[in-house]
């Protein structure tokens, strides 16, 4: 079943909605009802409609008809006050762990969904939140080159982004969920469970179960009775999650895997813009309001290595009517280990100028090649290049069968700038 939606079509809806139908909170049911979910208390812990774990145990915030428009009120990606003048003070982030990663609203229980059918997601709109912020994180792509830590607040508004930190730069709206999910089964949480510490096991990058912040603390918190299972964010898996995908944006229909009953609809981490790779670690990392809606397929895709998706064709477009882009290929220094290969201590590797069809090595020489470029042509300092990066630069496969020598180029938008 394809469900899709065009720009105009989807405003006049929702201009008529709000004309017309009352705002529900979490325990709206008849089909014509919108469900508002989220946005209460300062952060996700005090929030019943926040979740920031994964585990088919999580209860259900509210329930949903299929083909209902669900409205959730999302938080930015560390659970943080953006707003400057805020005098918050959140004691969660004066301890080491950043165990606050990701809130999302929901779960939303989709009525009649059973394991085995497909939900697609239909976003509808997606409304910023006042202000975004950029950081380079600790899993950056290039983080052993251009390490931080360095941080950019941006004002947002629906056309644009624009920041202080970075005169001269304006970032188009291209809003969108990093994260849709549905709750794992138990069979699904075992098995991602079990790689992942073997992953771990030797060295490899991953994220074990932490209970620190962990919401809901009765399931997944120091004291819950699910702590070692509950499955962290970061990583995207089967059941979607954390894809930061940034094409899922207004307009798209995104198709998940039902594999408990009523799915376990879950959204957040919105972006105001990222670049093919949010390669600094983060993108416009905003809070903001999300309409969407659903329906169900009892014979869909079969979904076994990830969520399926489909919209516009704009979405994929450049936001800029010109471009500079730079090519990486899978070359090194001898002698040399790819911060990504470090796991594996492989002394072939090491020895070795150049590495057969190695897509991440192409991409890491593309990306650096496009932040000496914004260096020496806007004269940005290597950590603001990088942020721009992140934010607006695409790294795209130029082709795969070339081989030793795989290639990707790397995308910048020259409409951000202003001109001189």
């Amino acid at each position: 079943m394809n469900i899709k939606y065009d720009r105009e079509i989807i405003a006049a809806f929702l201009t008529a909605f709000v004309l017309t139908v009352p705002i529900m909170t979490s325990d709206a049911q008849a089909q014509g009802e919108v469900l508002v979910l989220g946005g209460s208390g300062w952060h996700c812990g005090e929030d019943p409609d926040c979740f920031n774990r994964l585990h088919p145990d999580i209860p259900m915030a509210a329930r949903a008809r299929p083909g209902q428009t669900i409205l959730l009120r999302t938080r930015n990606s560390i659970d943080a006050q953006l707003d400057p003048q805020s005098s918050y003070v959140d004691d969660r982030f004066s301890g080491p762990i950043l165990g606050t990663v990701h809130p999302l609203t929901g779960p939303v229980f989709i009525e009649g969904a059973e394991p085995g059918d497909v939900l697609a997601v239909t976003i509808l709109d997606i409304d910023p939140g006042p202000f975004g912020q950029t950081r380079i994180t600790g899993n950056a792509f290039v983080g052993d080159r251009i390490p931080g830590p360095f941080s950019v607040l941006w004002n947002l508004n629906r056309k644009e982004a624009v920041s202080d930190d970075l005169p001269g730069i304006r970032i188009p709206n291209g809003s969108f969920p990093g994260i849709v999910t549905v709750l794992p089964g138990p069979e699904q949480l075992a098995a991602a469970l079990a790689r992942e510490e073997s992953l771990a096991n030797q060295g490899g990058a991953s994220a074990l179960p932490e209970p620190t912040h962990a919401s809901p603390a009765d399931i997944c918190g120091p004291q819950g009775r699910r702590r070692n299972e509950c499955l962290r964010t970061g990583p995207p898996r089967e059941h979607g999650g954390n894809m930061d995908i940034r094409y899922l944006g207004v307009g798209v229909t995104i198709y998940l895997p039902c594999y408990i009953e009523g799915c376990g609809l879950g959204v957040g981490d919105l972006h105001f813009a990222q670049g093919d790779g949010e390669v600094a670690g983060t993108a416009i990392e905003m809070d903001a309001d999300v309409t969407l809606t659903t329906e169900l397929i009892k014979d869909g895709p079969v979904l076994e290595q990830g969520p399926h998706y489909e919209g516009p064709a704009r979405l994929m477009d450049i936001p800029s009517r010109r471009f500079y882009a730079t090519t990486g290929l899978p070359l090194k220094a001898a002698g040399e280990i790819p911060p990504d290969m470090a796991y594996l201590e492989s002394p072939k590797a090491a020895g070795l100028e150049n590495l057969s069809k190695d897509i991440s090595l192409a991409a890491r020489n593309a990306l650096l090649e496009i932040i000496d470029y914004m260096v020496r042509t806007y004269d940005l300092t290597p950590e603001q290049a990088y942020i721009v990066a992140s934010v607006a630069v695409d790294l795209r496969i130029g082709q795969l069968v070339d081989v030793p020598n795989v290639g990707v180029t790397a995308i910048l938008p020259l409409d951000i700038f202003d001109a001189n």
